[in-house]
């Protein structure tokens, strides 16, 4: 229930941001409802002049009339669809840009259990908005219209027709008021396994060599199977909706149907209604029917749209991290560190990961961090980045906490290499400014220090050579220096690396190391290593340990 309320807030906060051009949208629906009543009245008016048996003046203007409304009704259409397509088109860009902002910014703590990659995926569902918004704005609104102008159009008739009116509305509301609400829950759970299908096959496409081996037990395939019955399942419940839907509109069409026609008849009978009026009736009563049929029929694409809000609403609800105001001092050198009683854990865990931590790292000082495997070494630099909010104590940066510090403005001054650092699909050049303005010449300098200057001189492009995503082709080593280069590229006042060297060939590691360790490099250094020569280069060692 919860979830029918949020996605229905956010349908209304969508359509809201385009107030301007909705309500253009209803006036020209208004405008052609209103035009669509001119061939009922001018049906009427011609069969009252046509038993007259005499072609007249008057009957031609009447003709001509009824086909100009006809032409304007187009007009309006034409208008309301520029309009819409205007509205899909931002609604597209709209999206893109939301999803290309928020998903770097999503604090790491949200993505603990979820798989960041399976979150674009709803980034489709924006099609699913696009498709669906032309059948709401224009057909479900001149529906609605013809549908309530129709019924005013009787009511001048005769006062009857307003207490039948006010009756089918009743049934209108009961109806969706009964189907509705079950309409959109199962809509929901449809959506859940469609996702979860989708999470799955890019698990099977992303490990696709384990499959290949592994194919003779058909495990996915059985759990494709598993995925797919539970999609079916919940896709025979919504249609079973659906279908009740239109059951209740085939009792309700008979009974406006017949209610209509019995009380035009019984009109007619007592005289309080000519013929031409009765036929004029009669057209209005198939365009109300027709119309209620339409409203029907879009119903489905209704609940499309409020689950693929609610869908994309789940990216858009995750917390980003907090941009503090409080940027960091310039003191041109490195970031000083200082941890104060840092205690800190992950949610699912009962036990402390880091426990009364305090140290002092001084501005440009190279530090090395040891201990045995599980005692929090890598969290403590994630820590340090500021990518997780600590349980207890602070994390001093140039004496201003983390946490209050302005993420944007720092990180343009750390450095980051973690093994979890991935290569895009884009240039060398990309990969390694990652759209930092840094003139060709420093990028080349850092390329040669580390060793990349022959792989570059080989490379049809040098360095706007592409890259395929997460550097397939590419040997590990020569993927490690990438992601190096990325880090120190900038000349960062903190440099924050974990386990950089591990596929770096042996003889290249210690110059490597000389020219990130040197004391005339002013940048601050934490790095997490086994190699001996990090300790050998470093000016500091921070052993932590399990208790």
């Amino acid at each position: 229930m919860i979830e029918d309320v949020k996605a229905i807030s956010r349908f209304w906060k969508l359509l809201s941001l385009y107030r301007k051009e909705i309500y253009q949208i209803y006036l020209y629906a208004v405008l052609n409802g209103l035009v669509n009543l001119s061939l009922p009245l001018g049906i009427q008016a011609i069969i009252n002049l046509i038993q007259g048996t005499e072609i007249s003046t008057s009957w031609m203007v009447l003709v001509g009339f009824v086909l100009v409304g006809i032409a304007i009704t187009g007009v309006f259409q034409v208008l309301q669809l520029r309009i819409v397509e205007d509205i899909q088109q931002n609604v597209f860009a709209r999206s893109s840009f939301e999803f290309a902002y928020r998903i770097p910014k999503i604090k790491l703590s949200e993505l603990e259990h979820i798989h960041a990659p399976e979150l674009v995926n709803r980034f489709f569902d924006t099609l699913t908005i696009q498709k669906g918004l032309p059948k709401i704005l224009i057909d479900f609104s001149l529906a609605s219209f013809q549908v309530i102008f129709g019924l005013i159009l009787l009511a001048l008739y005769s006062p009857y027709f307003i207490i039948l009116g006010l009756f089918l509305f009743f049934l209108l509301w009961v109806i969706f008021k009964l189907t509705g609400p079950k309409g959109l829950q199962t809509s929901l759970k449809e959506s859940k396994y469609k996702y979860k299908l989708a999470h799955w096959l890019e698990e099977v496409a992303r490990t696709n060599k384990s499959f290949k081996v592994g194919s003779s037990n058909d495990f996915h395939l059985q759990k494709t199977d598993e995925i797919a019955s539970n999609y079916l399942q919940a896709r025979e419940k919504h249609f079973r909706v659906l279908l009740q839907q239109f059951q209740f509109f085939i009792g309700f069409k008979i009974i406006v149907a017949a209610g209509l026609l019995i009380l035009g008849s019984v009109l007619v009978f007592q005289q309080q209604m000519n013929l031409g009026q009765f036929v004029a009736s009669e057209i209005i009563i198939i365009l109300i029917i027709n119309s209620i049929e339409k409203l029907i029929q879009i119903m489905d694409t209704i609940y499309d749209v409020l689950t693929a809000l609610e869908k994309i609403g789940y990216v858009t609800d995750l917390s980003l991290d907090e941009h503090q105001e409080a940027p960091l001092p310039q003191t041109g050198e490195g970031i000083s560190v200082e941890v104060v009683n840092l205690e800190f854990s992950f949610p699912e865990m009962k036990k402390k990961l880091i426990k009364e931590l305090s140290f002092q790292i001084p501005a440009s000082s190279k530090t090395v961090i040891a201990g045995d495997s599980g005692s929090g070494k890598s969290t403590l630099l994630h820590l340090i980045a500021g990518f997780y909010d600590l349980d207890e104590g602070e994390i001093l940066l140039n004496e201003i906490p983390v946490n209050h510090s302005n993420k944007e403005k720092l990180y343009s001054k750390v450095g980051f290499y973690f093994p979890d650092n991935q290569l895009f699909e884009g240039t060398m050049m990309e990969n390694i400014t990652v759209g930092r303005d840094i003139p060709e010449k420093e990028v080349l300098d850092i390329v040669h220090i580390l060793g990349l200057k022959q792989f570059v001189a080989t490379q049809p492009k040098g360095l706007y050579t592409g890259i395929d995503p997460e550097g397939k082709r590419l040997s590990r080593s020569i993927i490690q220096k990438i992601l190096i280069a990325r880090a120190i590229v900038h000349q960062p006042d903190l440099l924050l690396m974990e386990d950089p060297m591990q596929f770096v060939e042996e003889s290249e590691k210690n110059s490597i190391i000389d020219h990130i360790m040197h004391p005339d490099r002013g940048w601050t250094v934490i790095v997490v290593a086994d190699y001996p020569y990090w300790e050998e280069k470093s000016t500091k060692v921070i052993t932590l340990n399990k208790n």
